[in-house]
Parts: structure tokens; C-alpha cells; sequence
């Protein structure tokens, strides 16, 4: 018997009628003759709620018990939809992710899949029930104590699950139609893209799309596990995200597959670097070691008189402060000048593989950006990616501007967020 692994986000599950819903659907597959594990985040905005909750109690709260308490809303649901399913005369066995067997390092609050053991997964499965796992979470492979897995926990989860069983597929419902070719947002004639590669899936979701977290695509692309990207409040097709796209009809795949933006980003300038050896690596091993991720780095020539030189980065805003303090300690070692930091910016991408095959892909990009009055601050490409950092006002011209120029507006609206956030 076929199997699949289905997750619904928080919007899918928002509320009682919400999970009945949702129910509908597990219980619909089963029908169908498949196999079904199902993995759930938690209750609309369940998971912001507690850690308010938390600030409330505590400024610094453990990592170890932030991580119990906001288990608990998946926990919540996992229990809920499960009720729902046997509400429709099926048998439904709900796990939590150390049930589920999800095995993870120890770093609380961003905790990495190490192995999954789904045992009683497999168990329930053979004796006819539906499965339902609490997402996001797991155990930590010495300590025993439950983990979180941070952003796209849930997805991940249901990834990893279904790389576990050898799982046909893997659904991820959310309240959006599938993957676009632009936030619907910010672009409301952006088309769905019927079917994606997980090498473009990976740009896009590393440059701020947020319908699919970044690890998702990895762990699938890793194990090879198709994933069909779809509305639990519709019926309609949806994306499907796979190794290969072939070509239809004799028809080649379009240049660009989508523009994606991110405005989570800040910008920090290293000023006046002395142009010697190691003082870069310096700068940058002091950021490691804080643990902060950098994205694109752009290092002006120097200047003859002075022999010092810039350094630009961009990096999460959240981890601003962090990087300007571990900065701030080198600055007597390493002999910079200062340092200036900038959140109020954005990233705007293009992302296509088609872009190995078409020159001046790069020239229409930009020239679509300055005709919509945009300033580019900073470049950063692959070889399918073309990345700019912008001021973040400007953001929403440029998406539009890079929408229009590679000819992804739809004739028709077919962009619909059901719940109100796209996840």
C-alpha cells in the first residue's frame, strides 16, 4: 500500500473548524487506499503566544524548558486533529516527535535531525491507524530531553519522516495554492509554478521565500522525496518540487522560475580594514564563532593612499547586535576604523536555471530596477541566482519591476492566501 506523509501549518489547523477540516482530507487519502502519517504545527499563532508568555514570566528564560513549553503546541494539535479523525470513524494514534522516534542533537531551540526510528510508526501503520506527529520537535540523542528544531521545524519533521518510512510523497498544506513565481502580496498577478527543481526551490528559499523552510528542500532533495506543495482550503493542484523538471510539449522550461525577497536582513560595513593578510579571515572567525550566519560579503578595492579597505555584509537582523559586539572587541586588534550598520534594507532575487543557457539575464534584471527607480547597494550571484540589496522601501518596486521585465504576471488572479500569512 502507497504511502504519504502530509503536514499542515498553523493556518490549516487554526481552530476547531479548521481541524474537522483537515480531518476530511486525512480521512479522504485513507479512503483512497493510502497509508497516511500526518504531521502538525501548532494552532494558528500558539507558538507566539507562549513565548510572550514566557518574556512574561522571565527575560532569559532556559533554553532546556522553553523548549518543553513550546512543544506544547504541537502537542495540542497532534491530539485534536487525532480526535477529529476518530470522530469519523477512523482510528487515529497520535506521537510526539521522541515517540515518533525523531532523534537530534542537544542544541536547544535549533536542534538538527541526527536519525529517525519511526518503530511505532510502522507499528500503528500496520494495524490500520492513522498517524499523527507533532512537527517541529524531537529528543536529544544523549540527554533524552525534548528539543525544538527552529524555523521550518514541522517541515522538516514531515521530511524526515517520510525519508524514514520510503514514503511515495510528501504533502505540505499550507493556506496558499502552491509556489509562486512572486509573493502574492507583493505581486497579486504572480502565477503558480506547476512543478519546480529542488535546485531552484533551494535559491528561492534561501532569498526569503517562505513557503518552504530551507532544510525542507534539502533533507527531500537528499533523499530524493518528491514534495507537493498545496492549499488545505482548496482542491487545486498545486507545486510539485522533484530532482528534474522536464520539458512539456516541446516547450523549454521558462528562463526564470520566480523573484523572491527578504527583508529580515541587515547590512553591516567594516570601515577602513588595513589591507594585509588575515585581517579578513579575523573579522570573519570572530562572526563564526558567535554563531552567526553571513550571506553576501562585497570588499572594496583599496585605496592606494591609505592601503585600507571596506568590508560589507549582510546578515539576520536578529543576530545584529551580536555581530557588532564580537566586531567591536577586534577593533583595537585588527586597527579598523569603525564600524556602520544598516537594517532598513532588503533583498530582491531572481532565480532560474535557465539562467546558464541565457546571456544579458543579469542586464535586464538590473535595468528593470533602475527604470523603477531602485539603487542597488550590493550584489551577490550564483549559477542561478542573481541577488541585490536594496533600501527596504524599495523592495516591493523591484519585485514588481523584475516580475514584469521576465514576463511571470499571470492574465489572471490566481494568487489566493486563505489564511492571511502564507504559511
Amino acid at each position: 500500500m502507497a504511502l504519504i506523509v502530509q503536514k499542515y501549518g498553523g493556518s490549516s489547523v487554526a481552530d476547531a473548524e479548521a481541524i474537522k477540516r483537515v480531518a476530511q482530507r486525512i480521512v479522504a487519502q485513507k479512503k483512497a487506499g493510502y497509508d497516511v502519517v500526518v504531521v502538525v504545527s501548532a494552532m494558528g499563532d500558539t507558538t507566539d503566544e507562549l513565548l510572550d508568555l514566557a518574556e512574561q514570566v522571565t527575560p532569559l528564560p532556559p533554553g532546556r524548558e522553553m523548549d518543553m513549553l513550546l512543544t506544547a503546541g504541537e502537542r495540542m494539535s497532534m491530539a485534536l486533529v487525532a480526535m477529529a479523525i476518530g470522530n469519523l470513524g477512523y482510528e487515529a494514534r497520535s506521537f510526539t516527535g521522541s515517540q515518533a522516534g525523531v532523534i537530534t542533537t542537544a542544541l536547544h531551540g535549533n536542534a538538527k535531525i541526527i536519525d529517525v526510528t519511526p518503530g511505532r510508526i510502522q507499528e500503528a501503520l500496520d494495524d490500520g491507524a492513522i498517524c499523527i506527529v507533532a512537527g517541529f520537535q524531537g529528543v536529544a540523542e544523549d540527554s533524552k530531553d525534548i528539543t525544538t528544531l527552529g524555523r521550518g521545524g514541522s517541515d522538516t519533521t514531515a521530511v524526515a519522516l517520510a525519508a524514514a518510512l520510503n514514503a511515495d510523497a510528501c504533502e505540505i498544506y499550507s493556506d496558499v495554492d502552491g509556489i509562486f513565481t512572486a509573493d502574492p502580496r507583493i505581486v497579486p498577478s504572480a502565477r503558480r509554478i506547476p512543478t519546480i527543481s529542488y535546485e531552484e526551490m533551494l535559491e528561492l528559499a534561501a532569498c526569503g521565500s517562505k513557503i518552504l523552510h530551507l532544510r525542507c528542500v534539502e533533507y527531500a532533495r537528499r533523499y530524493g522525496i518528491p514534495l507537493h506543495v498545496r492549499s488545505s482550503f482548496s482542491q487545486k493542484p498545486g507545486t510539485w518540487v522533484v530532482s528534474e523538471v522536464e520539458e512539456t510539449e516541446g516547450m523549454e522550461q521558462p528562463i526564470i522560475s520566480g523573484v523572491a525577497h527578504d527583508r529580515s536582513e541587515a547590512k553591516i560595513t567594516v570601515v577602513g580594514v588595513p589591507d594585509r593578510v588575515g585581517e579578513a579571515a579575523a573579522l570573519f572567525t570572530s562572526l563564526a564563532e558567535a554563531e552567526i550566519n553571513i550571506d553576501m560579503i562585497v570588499q572594496n578595492v583599496s585605496a592606494v593612499a591609505t592601503n585600507r579597505t571596506d568590508i560589507s555584509f549582510t546578515l539576520p537582523a536578529t543576530h545584529g547586535q551580536t555581530a557588532l559586539n564580537a566586531l567591536k572587541k577586534l577593533q583595537d586588534q585588527v586597527g579598523f576604523e569603525s564600524i556602520r550598520y544598516d537594517d532598513q534594507v532588503g533583498k530582491v532575487s531572481l532565480v532560474g536555471a535557465g539562467m546558464r543557457s541565457y546571456p544579458g539575464v543579469t542586464a535586464r534584471f538590473f535595468d528593470a530596477i533602475a527604470n523603477a527607480g531602485v539603487n542597488i547597494e550590493m550584489i551577490s550571484t550564483s549559477e542561478i541566482r542573481i541577488s541585490v540589496i536594496v533600501e527596504e522601501g524599495q523592495v516591493d518596486a523591484a519585485v514588481a519591476a523584475a516580475h514584469t521585465e521576465f514576463q511571470l504576471d499571470s492574465d489572471q488572479v490566481e494568487a489566493v492566501v486563505y489564511g492571511g500569512t502564507g504559511r
